[in-house]
């Protein structure tokens, strides 16, 4: 009997080391989470870029394009492999999106549509035929607010409200999402990552966007094929008539000159 008890008390104080063990363990992964988290940082970036004019690629910013990288987002492709992915951002709709998927379509080019709330709430059509022709639609948040100037839970409404609005409508689930007017930070990339996302940047972009100055047609081709460059995320406006009016130009001298367009889906690092 005697014998028994000793054996049951050894084996009780093995136990409770062991639970000791456990609850050390749980205690130092559970501080260095909190490290981790109170180290991420909070300061805005605004995405920019170095453009070149000889077709080698761009300097976005070595510290800019660490935190990116460093929390598995895209701007800038392989070096090697004269690819393209070309991309829009669209608010709203200015007349032109039917006749840049009709050149899309004749020119067997996938390209990516960042898309805000008011775009897929007012033009459930548009968004159909992008998808129906194997188009990518991305996340470009609901009201198109700079990230770090909200909070986590706000950062997750904008997002997961257009998600969930997206699949709603057309069965169909984002994963790529474009942060509002280039900026981000640290922390927010991190938060959606979270959600399931990957955060895509770019690196080519020109002022396209303002309708009441749109650039000369011939010099807005100039620029962009002469910033051609192996790997390029080209950031287009879709509410530009002046991308509209030379789209099928610039595809068409792309391909002459060696380059292809792919999906960012088939994206090679």
């Amino acid at each position: 009997m005697k014998k028994n008890k000793i054996i049951v008390n050894m084996i009780m104080m093995s136990a409770l080391v062991i639970a000791i063990s456990i609850v050390s363990i749980i205690d130092i992964y559970t501080y260095e989470d909190m490290k981790t988290n109170a180290s991420v940082s909070t300061k805005k970036i605004e995405w920019g870029i170095k453009r070149n004019d000889n077709h080698e690629q761009p300097d976005l910013g070595s510290e800019n394009r660490k935190v990116l990288e460093e929390n598995n987002g895209i701007a800038l492709g392989n070096s090697e492999s004269k690819v393209i992915y070309l991309t829009f951002d669209e608010g709203y709709e200015a007349g032109y999106t039917t006749q840049i998927l009709k050149i899309l379509k004749e020119n067997d080019v996938k390209a990516t549509f960042f898309l805000t709330a008011h775009y897929i709430n007012t033009q459930e059509e548009l968004v159909r035929q992008m998808i129906d022709e194997g188009h990518i639609i991305g996340n470009h948040t609901v009201n198109h607010k700079s990230m770090p100037s909200l909070t986590e839970e706000e950062i997750k409404k904008e997002v997961m409200d257009l998600h969930q609005s997206v699949y709603e409508k057309f069965g169909y689930e984002m994963k790529y999402i474009r942060p509002p007017k280039g900026e981000f930070s640290e922390k927010t990339i991190q938060v959606t990552n979270s959600l399931g996302y990957k955060t895509v940047m770019w690196s080519f972009a020109y002022e396209d966007w303002n309708e009441e100055k749109q650039p000369n047609e011939e010099n807005a081709k100039e620029k962009i094929l002469n910033n051609l460059h192996s790997g390029e995320i080209m950031l287009l406006h879709g509410n530009s008539k002046t991308n509209t009016n030379i789209l099928d130009s610039i595809i068409k001298e792309a391909k002459n000159m060696g380059y292809e367009f792919k999906s960012l889906d088939d994206f090679e690092q």
